[in-house]
């Protein structure tokens, strides 16, 4: 080991040693067979084979991984996490033979949801969210994102986005909040989507911001939702306000959705399964992370995969998360997300892991700071009971969970 003064670890360190270390980082996923990270301050000050490592002091705290596999911790960057209640009831009622048209009928769809969170407190939602937030964690999740949607009017919006910060100060986690006012027409609206995307842009997303209660600005872009050029005016104001933009797109039918996020230069474009080549190219061009969500293509039974080898041959970054929400995806496990990935998307054990690590971390426009294990970002990573990555994607409703770390601790 090296041992001069000028490469010295100062004391306060952690030190993780005798790991197999997969760093995810961005020029190749390097593996360490015998590695070792240190961390001072929740920063890591050095990750690379242990024997390169500065010497310790005697006062640093050293863990023994015992050859156990570390990643970095898993980012799970789309979600609607803060809802109120449940819709396991139309799930029921589908299962029966009723229509979307029957549900919706029945107060079923997102007007449930809707209803649920505005008669919800923010104390509510945190109690409600937590345990969904609490098996992401156990699954060595350190970073997650959390969309608003379900209030569309300006007091339920902030609820929920307030509610998400605060579910930062609960547990030990990275919460990344996301202001999707233009999810859904409100029943309020009377069926003028015109004039609610003048409300959330001209309204409510300056509010918003002024309140700092988002970190980005999402939108609905589809037939059910909204369009292209009602989703620009959202764009517009969100870029005038110095806030990076998300959509959802091309999830049931191709409204150029990736080709507008594309446009905007958005951290990512989500959904897409209905993406053509000009959107794949456009993604790529402008660096548009794309989030692939199978919980939701599986949960809807959709038909249509996301263009995964269009992704590939234009060099578009892929993503995977859970979409975790009570309407589409009532899912609540990356592990699971990235078996889906693979199983139903014949995605490779690499992109599944680099979609909920360097990739994920990429469409939260957090590269810089976490996503991989390398000296200056902080020390987020996952340590398991595993021999190789391929069983962290291959195994179904198993958690080889050993330790997870979140800033060093």
């Amino acid at each position: 080991m090296a041992s001069a003064a000028s490469d010295r670890i100062t004391e306060g360190t952690t030190v993780w040693r005798n790991a197999r270390i997969v760093s995810m980082r961005a020029d190749s996923a390097v593996t360490f067979e015998r590695g070792a990270i240190v961390a001072k301050n929740g920063r890591i000050v050095f990750a690379g084979p242990e024997a390169d490592m500065p010497t310790a002091p005697t006062q640093a705290e050293t863990i023994d991984c015992k050859r156990r596999l570390v990643t970095p911790g898993l980012i799970d960057c789309h979600t609607h996490l803060v809802h109120a209640s449940n819709r396991a009831n139309e799930f029921e009622m589908r299962l029966a033979g009723a229509t979307y048209e029957e549900v919706a009928k029945a107060g079923g769809g997102i007007v449930s949801s809707v209803k649920a969170l505005r008669a919800a407190s923010e104390d509510d939602l945190i109690r409600q969210s937590l345990p969904r937030l609490d098996a992401l964690i156990a699954e060595g999740v350190t970073t997650v994102e959390i969309k608003s949607g379900y209030g569309l009017d300006l007091d339920n919006e902030a609820k929920s986005l307030a509610a998400a910060r605060r579910l930062a100060e609960e547990r030990p986690v990275t919460v990344r909040t996301t202001f999707l006012g233009a999810h859904a027409l409100p029943p309020e609206a009377d069926g003028d989507k015109d004039g609610y995307i003048a409300k959330v842009a001209n309204e409510m997303l300056p509010a918003i911001a002024q309140l700092g209660l988002a970190d980005a600005v999402d939108g609905f872009c589809e037939g059910i939702a909204f369009s292209p050029e009602q989703m620009a005016r959202v764009f517009d104001e969100a870029m005038a306000l110095g806030l990076p933009v998300k959509l959802h797109a091309d999830q049931l039918s191709n409204l150029h959705g990736a080709a507008l996020a594309a446009r905007y230069g958005a951290l990512s474009a989500d959904h897409l399964e209905y993406t053509d080549e000009d959107g794949a190219i456009a993604m790529a061009k402008a660096g548009t992370v794309a989030v692939i969500l199978p919980g939701a293509f599986y949960f809807i039974r959709e038909a249509k995969k996301p263009p995964i080898e269009l992704f590939r041959r234009h060099g578009v970054r892929m993503a995977l998360a859970t979409d975790n929400n009570p309407g589409t995806s009532p899912l609540t496990s990356l592990l699971l997300t990235m078996n889906m990935g693979a199983t139903l998307f014949g995605m490779t054990v690499e992109e599944c892991l680099a979609g909920v690590t360097r990739e994920a971390a990429r469409a939260l426009g957090l590269s810089g700071e976490t996503g991989t294990i390398e000296t200056g970002k902080w020390a987020d990573f996952a340590i398991w009971d595993v021999e190789r990555p391929a069983e962290l994607v291959y195994r179904i409703g198993f958690n080889p969970l050993h330790r997870r770390v979140w800033r060093g601790q």
